[in-house]
């Protein structure tokens, strides 16, 4: 941000680039892929960072199998290449191969980290439309949500992945989205809290910051993941659509360097709302702006409806988001609602 001599922050400029209309642009119809059921075979990759260990690996694959699923796991999913599970060629192959795999039905991606971004130009996008199937993951898996969702016009899942805590709230989310799809769902409320004297739920709150309602189908992810990815062949389009974002550990100042970039580029204003998730484990030291500052800047210099704590992010009460799917945000009260079914 600009300071002005006075030391307050001066508000952010937004590039005249053009910005979309507040109803969701017309879209063609995307590829949906099927509703999971018990007894489908869930492949396991490991796209990004590998496991600290090999008995995380068989954790997280037997959580997967709790569900009722059978599980394939990748050649290379115990892979280890200082902080990727493999080479890149290595962890490219294993998610074109659970694409081209007729009795895989679904992929989950064992965990985050990094190293997503660094296969998109190994995969095979056509091969991949030609194969559409869930696609679940969070965090670094944002770089794969964009880029297939660009490139093959297919709908994916923010969502947990192999090894995530599953609470109960995470899994009926899951289930619900992914197993039980409805003709529109509301998704990402708050968990239940018994309120009484003294007693307020303080970690799950909505703040609305500008006021409105808007539709558009859904695009988004981790923050950094999302930032990353402006200036390259699958930078996410955000015109008419509905952004959410989220991040864990990055400071306020960081957040503030990603946001301001969204927004100097006139990318961010093209969208027809914003929807914040969780920002974890953002401390505020020293001689900084508070992480609320941040955001309300951002979404002050854009204008387009906008909330903050959708249950989205780096927390154990995760939703799961289908990216691509048309969705209507109600930034006064953030509720987020799904308007059709999120699978097949």
């Amino acid at each position: 941000m600009t300071l002005t001599s006075a030391g307050a922050a001066a508000p952010l400029a937004v590039a005249q680039s053009g910005a979309g209309g507040r109803a969701g642009a017309q879209t063609t119809p995307l590829l949906k892929p099927k509703r999971l059921r018990p007894g489908m075979t869930v492949g396991v990759v490991a796209p990004s960072s590998p496991a600290a260990e090999d008995e995380d690996v068989r954790y997280g694959l037997e959580l997967v199998e709790s569900f009722g699923f059978k599980v394939k796991p990748g050649k290379h999913v115990f892979g280890r290449t200082q902080y990727l599970a493999g080479s890149d060629a290595e962890r490219a192959a294993d998610l074109n191969a659970m694409f081209a795999d007729p009795q895989v039905e679904a992929i989950m991606a064992l965990r985050g980290g990094y190293g997503a971004m660094r296969i998109l130009p190994l995969l095979d996008y056509d091969m991949i439309r030609r194969n559409p199937k869930p696609l679940i993951g969070y965090s670094d898996i944002t770089a794969l949500h964009c880029a297939i969702h660009q490139r093959c016009g297919m709908i994916t899942y923010h969502g947990q992945t192999a090894m995530s805590p599953f609470t109960t709230y995470s899994v009926q989310e899951f289930q619900r989205v992914m197993m039980q799809p409805q003709a529109r769902m509301r998704i990402g409320a708050p968990p239940p809290f018994e309120k009484g004297p003294g007693k307020v739920d303080r970690e799950n709150r909505i703040t609305p910051i500008n006021p409105g309602v808007a539709r558009g189908r859904l695009i988004g992810g981790n923050l950094t993941l999302v930032s990353c990815l402006m200036g390259t062949p699958w930078e996410p389009d955000f015109a008419g659509r509905l952004v959410f974002l989220e991040d864990v550990h990055e400071t306020p100042y960081r957040i503030d360097r990603m946001l301001t970039q969204l927004v100097i580029s006139g990318k961010l204003a093209k969208a027809t709302g914003l929807i914040y998730g969780k920002f974890t484990d953002a401390e505020a030291k020293g001689n900084t702006f508070s992480l609320e500052h941040v955001l309300m800047d951002a979404a002050k210099a854009v204008g387009i409806p906008c909330a903050r704590g959708v249950m989205i992010g780096h927390v154990d009460d995760n939703t799961t988001v289908p990216v691509g799917v048309e969705a209507e945000f109600d930034a006064n009260t953030g509720v987020l609602t799904l308007l059709e079914p999120a699978v097949s």
